[in-house]
């Protein structure tokens, strides 16, 4: 449904990420409170990321990350499908996980 939409980006492989007010609300209220009212530096870590990774254990799975700090990074999660994706979960961390970097900056 197009109202639940809370918003779209383009991501620096060509692809649109989706990200809907139910999915962010399970983010921010089941996985990762951390990330509530965070949705603009979500939006930047996916049109601007310092490194793009794939998923050692899905090829359809991007981890976008994008420095928030000195020594933090946020992580932006996706899954492609086509020319469209859709967020997965989003949270802070302090390491780069392990996976093919397949977007330099």
């Amino acid at each position: 449904m197009e109202s639940d939409l809370l918003f779209e980006v383009l991501t620096p492989l060509g692809f649109r990420v989706r990200v809907t007010r139910e999915r962010w609300q399970l983010i921010t209220s089941a996985k990762h409170p951390v990330m509530a009212g965070r949705e603009a530096i979500v939006k930047a870590t996916l049109e601007n990321p310092d490194q793009i990774r794939a998923s050692r254990s899905d090829a359809e799975v991007l981890l976008f990350y994008h420095a928030d700090g000195s020594s933090r990074w946020v992580c932006a999660v996706a899954k492609r499908a086509a020319e469209q994706g859709f967020l997965i979960t989003a949270y802070p961390t302090d390491a780069i996980k392990e996976g093919t970097q397949i977007w330099p900056k």
